[in-house]
Formats: C-alpha cells, sequence, structure tokens
C-alpha cells in the first residue's frame, strides 16, 4: 500500500474535504476539519498551536471544548499572506511521545495502516503525504517533527530555537518548544517558513536574527552516536553516504562523547518544565471543567487532571519528583550545565560543517510491536533526534530510501540561524538525486 494523493484542482475545495474526510476515518491525521470554503494556499496546524475558532486540544481530554479566541503568531502571519488553515491535525497528548499512540485516536501510517506514523506531530505528518503541495505547521520539543517526517516520508524542517514565534503554542517545554514545518519540497517549506521568522513582542524568547544560508560541502558523521542504529539502518544510511559523496560532498568521520548523556538530561530538563506547565490545568479555566463544588479541595483538582492520560500522568509525576528540594540540584541543575556543555562540543563541529545523521534509529515499527516497548526503551528512541532539539540547532528530516514500502528518513543538523542551508542542501538534493516525493510514490 501506497499513500495516495488528494488533489485540490480548479477551487474544488468541497471535493478536497470529501476525500480528506473519507481519508481522515482511515488515518486519524486530524483532530478537527474546517469545511468552511477556503481561499488562497490551505494550510494544516498541528493542535496545539492556537487557530482562532478552532478547538486547540493537544489530543487531551483535559482540553476538550476549549476554542481560542486567537490566533498564534506564526497562524496570524501566514493568514495575512493569504494562507487558510484547513483544519488541526493529530498529536501525541501534549506532545509526550514518538510514536503517535498517545492519543485518543492513534494515528497511522499512510503507507500501511498498519504501522505507525510517529510522533508527536503524526497527523502534520500524515497531512503533508497525503495532500498535494501540502505544507503543515508542526512542533517539535524532542523531535517530534523529524520523528513522523521520516516514517512518512515527508520533509520535517525544525527552526533554530527562537526563530519562530511561540506565542499562541500550548507548552510542552518552554526551553525545547519550536514551531516547525513539515512539507514535501524545499521551495513549498521556504515560501511558509519566510513569512513566520522573525521577532514577536508578544514571545520574549523570540529573535530578530537574520537567517543564513551557509552551505558546507563536509559533513560530519558522530561515530559514538551511530552505535545503538539498528544494524540495517546503518547500511542504508551508508549507501546514502557514499551516493553523497560521489556529488562532491566530503565525509568525515567524529566523536562527541557528551552526547551519550543528551537523552537523560532532555528528560530531566523536558519533564520538570512539563510539569510546571500542566500545572494551570486545574479545571477552572480551559476545557474540561468540574461543575461539582460540593469536592473537598483535593478531590477537586483531582477530578480535573485525572483527565490525562497515561504519558502525561507519568511526565508530571516524574517532573514534580525532579523538580523537588532533594532532587533539583542533582539532576536538574547537572542537566543544565550538561546542556551547555553540549551544545559548545556540538557547535564546534558545526562550524566547519553540517552533521548527518539517520533520523531514527529503526525500521517503522508495526502499531502492535509499539505496545510491548517500555517508557524507558521508547524514550531512548529519540537518541538522534534529541542532541539538536536540546540544543535549539536547526535541523531536517528528509527521505531518502523505502525499504519493503516504507520511507526512511535522515538528518541534517546546521548551526544556529543558519537554517536556510538545510532548505539549499534540500534543493540540490531534489535535483540532482532526482528525487521527489510523487514520482516515488507514483
Amino acid at each position: 500500500m501506497t499513500a495516495n494523493f488528494l488533489q485540490l484542482e480548479n477551487g474544488q475545495y468541497p471535493n478536497l474535504m470529501k476525500q480528506l474526510k473519507n481519508e481522515n476515518e482511515r488515518l486519524n491525521a486530524f483532530n478537527f476539519i474546517d469545511e468552511t470554503e477556503k481561499t488562497g494556499k490551505i494550510i494544516s496546524v498541528k493542535d496545539n498551536i492556537c487557530v482562532k475558532g478552532m478547538p486547540a486540544t493537544a489530543s487531551s481530554k483535559i482540553l476538550r471544548g476549549y476554542v481560542p479566541g486567537f490566533n498564534a503568531t506564526a497562524v496570524e502571519r501566514l493568514e495575512k499572506n493569504g494562507f487558510s488553515v484547513i483544519g488541526k491535525t493529530n498529536m501525541d497528548e501534549f506532545g509526550f511521545g514518538s510514536f503517535g499512540l498517545n492519543s485518543e485516536k492513534p494515528a497511522k501510517n499512510p503507507f500501511d495502516e498498519e504501522y505507525i506514523a510517529g510522533g508527536s506531530s503524526s497527523g502534520s505528518a500524515i497531512a503533508t503525504a497525503i495532500i498535494k503541495d501540502h505544507v503543515s505547521i508542526a512542533e517539535s520539543t524532542g523531535g517530534s517533527i523529524s520523528a513522523p517526517a521520516a516514517f512518512c516520508g515527508v520533509v520535517g524542517l525544525t527552526p533554530t530555537y527562537g526563530l519562530v514565534s511561540r506565542y499562541g503554542l500550548i507548552d510542552y517545554a518552554s526551553s525545547l518548544d519550536k514551531i516547525g514545518f513539515m512539507g514535501k519540497s524545499a521551495d513549498n517549506i521556504r515560501d511558509v517558513m519566510s513569512k513566520t521568522v522573525g521577532e514577536d513582542p508578544k514571545d520574549t524568547t523570540s529573535l530578530s536574527k537574520n537567517v543564513s544560508n551557509e552551505n558546507s560541502r563536509v559533513l560530519y558523521v558522530i561515530d559514538n552516536l551511530m552505535e545503538g542504529v539498528d544494524e540495517g539502518i546503518r547500511d542504508r544510511f551508508e549507501s546514502l553516504l557514499s551516493n553523497l559523496a560521489n556529488k562532491g560532498y566530503k565525509v568525515e568521520h567524529t566523536k562527541i562523547d557528551y552526547l551519550k548523556h543528551a537523552v537523560p538530561a532532555y528528560y530531566i530538563l523536558s519533564m520538570a518544565e512539563a510539569s510546571t506547565n500542566l500545572a494551570k490545568y486545574q479545571g477552572f479555566k480551559y476545557g474540561f471543567k468540574v461543575k461539582d463544588f460540593s469536592l473537598n479541595y483535593n478531590d477537586f483538582f483531582m477530578s480535573a487532571r485525572k483527565q490525562f492520560g497515561r504519558e502525561a500522568k507519568r511526565r508530571v509525576i516524574l517532573g514534580t519528583f525532579i523538580r523537588s528540594k532533594s532532587i533539583k540540584q542533582k539532576y536538574y541543575e547537572k542537566s543544565l550545565v550538561l546542556r551547555q556543555s553540549i551544545i559548545k562540543m556540538m557547535h564546534d563541529v558545526l562550524k566547519n560543517g553540517f552533521i548527518i545523521t539517520p533520523t531514527m534509529p529503526i525500521f517503522t515499527p508495526k502499531i502492535d510491536e509499539v505496545k510491548d516497548i517500555s517508557p524507558v526503551e521508547a524514550y531512548s528512541m529519540d537518541m538522534l533526534t534529541v542532541p539538536p532539539n536540546l540544543c535549539g540547532f536547526p535541523h531536517m528530516s528528509f527521505p531518502y530510501f523505502y525499504e519493503k514500502g516504507m520511507p526512511l528518513g535522515a538528518q541534517l543538523i546546521t548551526d544556529h540561524f543558519n537554517d536556510y542551508a538545510l532548505l539549499d542542501f534540500l534543493s540540490e538534493w531534489e535535483k540532482d538525486f532526482k528525487y521527489t516525493f510523487k514520482e516515488e510514490l507514483g
């Protein structure tokens, strides 16, 4: 089975909506589809990014019924440039997951419904895969754009932290969350990205830096980062490196020893921040509201917070523990120091070229197989996508191979604010390597 294109031709929006609803029944790509007639270019938006008048649930029962009266800055800027939002895409609850299964409606891979779509931006990847020339606005904390992009055979670009305003984003971990893009071509992504970047007075973490495109013909492979990668993935990746070398790229091998600590540092920091960010969901202001005011204090708030899914509860509990007085210095503060060390070490490599890795260390698993994976094993699947996310470096997953009909993705990382160099690489890849999504799917 292969992903099929939905067409938007001659302004036949109702026809697209009919097809999209049928596909959504099969794949669970959207939490909400807006059937109102649209004009201009259409985009979809991950369900933890606010769109005025559309539900924003972050795939959580605790936010069911919440409809924001404002747009996220990224959405506002795109709508002012003629883009229209067709719906809110499915995701792992609050971004907690790598497989797209921590949702009321598990996301399914458009190439084969027995396989995962990846997470947490699962719905954005599916929408991009099945709608012609589509770009979806997604979000990444530790690999939430790259993972589903790789599993669904599309391009996922995660910008430099702060380059795109986070105003209107339902937070997971504030120092890690980045709004980014999924598409099928460099031109489509560049068109959308260029209209969203820039400083925003509503977001103190947004930056006004110019975005460069300093290209390099040097690709660094981090050997110790490859140690946990499936042997079959390594073989396919070596073939990619050979192809790139034949096209004039110089492949260098190096080590960054501290990267083995990136995943534990990431989860310590992200869970601590998540437990803080999710504290505001108390059954009063947003979404689910407790109506029994006869309950005592603890029972009142527990009746609201039990609406969290299992993974959300796990991360809130662990994050609260990590922030406790007796533990904070031992783990949280050390993770902050480690993060700065990894940033410096990666920067020392990136100032001389790109870093290239497989996007995910495994082939796309079946949904039934993931059910047997422990939480710790699931967290370790982020070993390749966590380092650039932890450090705020821009990175891009792009498809380069198909294994038994399922796509594989490679990840390219560059230095801060050199985001457009990733799209320049992709433009060259599309041209020189004769790769187009449409040709592969036939």
